[in-house]
């Protein structure tokens, strides 16, 4: 490897004032050339691209002048057209700028503006097919993806030699996807497992089906973030997979188990074809928490009538009384719940179908309607993929003919969106079920949340009725497991880095007074709890809190979260750790919500700088004392520039700026 890229074997295309300069040299001409370097619009990020003697292509990152990516493999194999070895540059094209400003609702910032210099390297293989590598170079980081545009009858993808090859000094903060047809009701994978923190690069995955995205490594004091985008129907999710002490993570596709019923696993087309975009944001803390590239590189929304992407909050009795009391009094309570704290919804969970009945679900939709309060609805999606056969409504969602039927009836009854359980992985087919679940909601202006499921990867920004997904160790285990009860603090403090930093994350947070019908004792605080309603991003937050807690809580602490906002117009990160603590400040409108919680067992003490917010006034909310859930302190913030605020173990605070 090392070889390669020694420079007296190497043939440079240099890279001057944001153009590629050439050499005049043919391809071929010498043994493991460099065809290419390119740079970030502030040229803090260069890639190089090599192809070897053998006609391997290979690229490596540095930023500031320092190797993040070693030198790594990239190419396809596709049946009858190998794209990893024996390949020849056919071209590079100029470096283009590339702009593209838009709004999006469900994420952390609501303006965005994306820019970065593009470049097409074109390779062609043995029998003279063309495969193009495009590249997109922002400040905050690199996306590639390959396209074939001579694809026009079925063509499939076996493998990705795609590689992300990292210094053996390396760390990692990586979650273990978990095995196909495994775990309870054969219903994994679903991005359900805790992070592994700070481990070695080279460490295999226990559960031996590699690491999910995003996927988060130090390398010397630079941090980077790998995920992927553009994930559409011909493609399936992948993860990152590697051998042991080895410090190369590669592309793995999914489980041949991970299907639709009848469908396939594998990438197939007919058509020009664009893989997903492998994106590695790249920076400090602070830039992978304000970075956007997982939406940057999303496709543009869909033609929607925007009337019904109405975001905001949920009432939810399931995570406090279970599907025994998913029943028509109690769904009511819930209703009034909302109704009270100002929110836009209630979600109706499993056995609806038979503990209320259409009948009566439809009487709770008007009910409900009149309080200004909009019911959701769940289902199972399952077909044959798993055994989950006690929770119901089932089936529905299986075929476009019973989907639409169903969703015509929902949307005629005036229920506002659905909440779809139990996928089967990330297979080809399965994505495309996916897929034609969002086209058909969004037909009959349904909003969706999809549950034991794969990593969204942007699709919010393509289908913004997509308001959340769970992919996550949530809340719900919180309740099942005094072992997830006993981690969920440090877990909470990993999740802004990865699982949250691009994607609606249905972690469903928030529970002030404790966990009711449930045997296991919450660890957290209750400031800690209240401080992940800002914290966490999602297009409906579906809360953990029952209405007999709610009436436990002072009224300053539900004026709070009566005003709260429904969505962010800015980010910006303040402090943290993964797996430590997490600070962080979001924007709506004037107003600044400063969030913070510690996942350690000691209190921790932080320095705010309230001046940089240029705000007049702060409310700060604590932890209380003296048998009281919270505390209350009105500040001058025109005069903190050194606020020292010292968080409780597992604890938290939220500070509101204006």
């Amino acid at each position: 490897m090392n070889k390669m890229i020694q420079k007296n074997t190497t043939l440079i295309i240099g890279f001057f004032i944001g153009l590629i300069v050439w050499t005049g040299c043919t391809p071929g001409q010498l043994s493991n050339k460099q065809v290419a370097q390119l740079l970030s619009p502030d040229k803090s990020i260069k890639v190089n691209v090599y192809l070897s003697d053998s006609g391997e292509i290979q690229y490596e990152v540095l930023k500031s002048n320092e190797r993040i990516i070693q030198p790594s493999a990239l190419g396809v194999l596709m049946d009858g057209h190998d794209f990893t070895l024996g390949l020849k540059l056919h071209a590079v094209s100029k470096p283009e700028m590339v702009t593209d400003r838009y709004e999006i609702q469900n994420a952390k910032k609501s303006s965005i503006l994306y820019e970065a210099n593009q470049v097409v390297a074109s390779f062609v293989n043995e029998k003279d097919k063309k495969m193009d590598v495009i590249f997109q170079i922002s400040n905050d980081g690199v996306a590639f993806r390959y396209s074939f545009p001579w694809v026009t009858n079925n063509e499939t993808i076996r493998s990705e030699s795609t590689s992300f090859t990292f210094d053996a000094s390396t760390k990692a903060w990586l979650q273990p996807m978990s095995e196909a047809k495994t775990g309870w009701n054969q219903c994994h994978p679903s991005y359900e497992e805790h992070y592994f923190q700070n481990i070695p690069v080279g460490t295999v995955s226990p559960l031996k089906s590699g690491w999910v995205y995003p996927a988060l490594f130090k390398t010397n004091d630079t941090w980077v973030l790998i995920t992927e985008a553009a994930l559409d129907g011909t493609y399936c999710g992948t993860r990152l997979v590697n051998e042991s002490a080895s410090s190369v993570y590669s592309i793995g596709f999914a489980d041949p188990r991970e299907v639709f019923t009848g469908g396939g696993y594998l990438p197939i087309n007919n058509k020009p074809w664009l893989t997903p975009w492998r994106i590695v944001t790249i920076g400090s803390l602070k830039t992978i928490v304000e970075s956007t590239l997982g939406t940057d590189l999303a496709p543009k929304a869909i033609d929607l009538d925007p009337s019904f992407l109405q975001f905001g909050k949920a009432s939810w009795s399931w995570i406090n009384s279970k599907e025994d009391r998913v029943v028509y009094d109690e769904q009511k309570k819930y209703i009034d719940f909302a109704a009270e704290m100002n929110w836009q919804y209630c979600l109706v969970d499993a056995n609806w179908d038979t503990q209320i009945g259409y009948e009566k679900i439809a009487e709770l939709a008007l009910y409900a309607a009149q309080k200004n309060v909009g019911l959701l609805m769940w289902y199972n999606s399952a077909g044959d993929w798993n055994t989950i056969t006690h929770y119901h409504p089932r089936d529905m969602m299986l075929t476009k003919e019973s989907r639409e039927k169903e969703f015509s009836r929902l949307h005629d009854m005036g229920i506002k969106g659905v909440k779809i359980d139990f996928f089967g992985g990330d297979g080809q087919s399965m994505i495309q079920y996916y897929i034609d679940i969002l086209n058909d909601a969004a037909k009959y202006q349904l909003l969706v949340n999809f549950h034991g499921c794969t990593l969204p990867r942007g699709w919010h920004r393509t289908y913004p009725h997509l308001v959340t997904a769970e992919a996550i160790y949530g809340m719900e285990m919180v309740t099942f497991d005094q072992n997830a009860a006993d981690k969920q603090a440090n877990h909470c403090t990993m999740l802004p880095f990865t699982r949250n930093a691009f994607d609606p994350m249905d972690f469903t947070p928030m529970n002030l007074t404790g966990l009711t019908h449930s045997n296991c004792i919450r660890k957290t605080t209750p400031a800690f709890e209240l401080a992940l309603s800002v914290m966490f991003l999602s297009g409906i937050q579906h809360y953990a809190q029952s209405p007999e807690g709610m009436a436990q809580v002072s009224d300053d602490v539900k004026e709070f979260l009566k005003t709260l906002p429904d969505n962010w117009d800015d980010v910006e990160f303040i402090d943290g750790f993964p797996g430590k603590y997490v600070v962080i400040a979001r924007r709506s409108g004037d107003r600044w919500y400063i969030s913070g919680i510690n996942g350690e067992n000691e209190v921790k003490t932080i320095s705010l700088d309230l001046i940089s917010f240029k705000k007049d006034h702060a409310m700060l909310f604590t932890d209380g004392e003296d048998g009281q859930l919270f505390s209350k302190t009105k500040l001058d913030a025109n005069n903190q520039d050194k606020y020292k605020l010292t968080m409780n173990a597992k604890g938290g605070f939220v500070m509101v700026l204006d």
